[in-house]
């Protein structure tokens, strides 16, 4: 009986304490490199196994290294939007009186009747929205020059601060938002060249519905337009109203309101209702300033340390801070109605007699505000005329 199967050959490697364990030892590679026909080794013989590392996840909620609270409180904000600053900030911002009147210095306004003071607030509010654009700009340099010569330099360098601020950002919004960008139009007319006409000759006027490009955005007549509108709108009614307030008591307000009003009453209109309602409203609104810088000045006075604070611990701290204000101003309501009680008010505003401290005469500053409206109102209405 043949025997076709070759005999293969036994190997004896000798231990080697000192090498690193493989998984083929290097003799053996050398003899399947000389034996086998094609050989293919499938594993380097330095190829070992090494461990699997240990993959270790720790987690924090802590301001300190001591394992307690997190790292991500380093991404809070401490810099420029603090705590600190923002209180500082609205104590700041109600240091300055908003919308409240100002008794000193007395000025021209200040002997003005309020009467006339409304009817200047009516003129303001449509006059922008029916004059040329330069007649706009021209109510908006007016009103900034009498706001500088009548009120004191604290007082109209932050209000026409905020005001101007609102009302830039948006006059840049809606100039480059509202026909800021080109339509994609493809003109379904064929040129006049292929139809046999002459060509439609250029404007000699230099006229350009294109005012400025940046970019991709382009400033046109349309945006300009609508961006001064609004603007100057947003910007003539706050500062008008800011300004009448800090010339006029809120009895000589009420008292003028109740003087247009007065007609409304034979058609069922509660006029004495909404006298009272106003004048509790602007004695009120000097009230909610105070208290909202008085709590904010004394979180500040105390001079709290941030940085050691949680998140959770400085949120907890603004949410007593809103809620001591409505507490106080809840407090000052109910003063304010026990008081009105002591004075022998019963609820009937028709028969609660009501002192506005006002008289209705006219002097020469009326006569002459009134004429400085009629020039205005005349200006803008004959602007359409004159720029085009």
């Amino acid at each position: 009986m043949n025997c076709t199967h070759r005999p293969f050959p036994t190997v004896t490697f000798p231990p080697n304490p000192t090498s690193r364990k493989t998984l083929i030892p290097p003799n053996l590679t050398s003899f399947l490199f000389h034996t086998l026909p094609n050989p293919r080794p499938l594993l380097s013989p330095n190829k070992t196994l090494q461990p699997a590392k240990k993959i270790t996840l720790r987690t924090r909620a802590s301001a300190s290294d001591n394992g307690a609270t997190g790292n991500w409180v380093k991404w809070l904000p401490t810099g420029a939007l603090s705590a600190d600053k923002v209180l500082r900030l609205i104590s700041g911002a109600t240091a300055s009186p908003i919308y409240q009147f100002v008794s000193s210095p007395t000025t021209f306004l200040h002997s003005v009747d309020p009467r006339v003071k409304l009817v200047w607030l009516l003129a303001l509010v449509v006059l922008p929205a029916r004059s040329n654009v330069i007649m706009r700009f021209g109510l908006v340099i007016y009103l900034t020059f009498l706001s500088i010569w009548f009120l004191p330099k604290h007082v109209w360098m932050d209000q026409l601060g905020r005001v101007g601020l609102l009302s830039g950002i948006l006059f840049i919004m809606l100039g480059l938002g509202s026909d800021g960008v080109p339509p994609l139009v493809q003109l379904r007319t064929p040129p006049p060249a292929m139809m046999g006409l002459p060509n439609v000759p250029s404007s000699l006027g230099g006229y350009s519905y294109l005012i400025m490009k940046l970019g991709p955005l382009q400033f046109t007549r349309k945006g300009l337009s609508v961006a001064s509108t609004a603007a100057c709108l947003t910007f003539t009614v706050f500062q008008s109203a800011s300004l009448c307030l800090s010339t006029t008591t809120p009895e000589q307000l009420a008292f003028a309101l109740r003087w247009f009003m007065l007609p409304l009453k034979y058609i069922g209109v509660p006029v004495a209702e909404v006298i009272l309602t106003l004048m509790l409203s602007l004695r009120f609104i000097s009230l909610v300033f105070d208290e909202v810088r008085n709590i904010a000045l004394g979180i500040v006075s105390r001079r709290i340390n941030w940085q050691q604070l949680t998140m959770m611990e400085t949120i907890d701290i603004f949410f007593i801070y809103f809620r001591r204000i409505f507490k106080n101003l809840f407090s000052h309501a109910e003063q304010i109605s026990q008081a009105m009680i002591v004075r022998g008010f019963r609820g009937d505003s028709n028969a609660h007699k009501i002192y506005f401290l006002s008289d209705s005469s006219f002097g020469m500053e009326d006569i002459v505000s009134l004429l400085c409206l009629v020039g205005v109102t005349g200006a803008a209405l004959l602007s359409d005329y004159f720029f085009v």
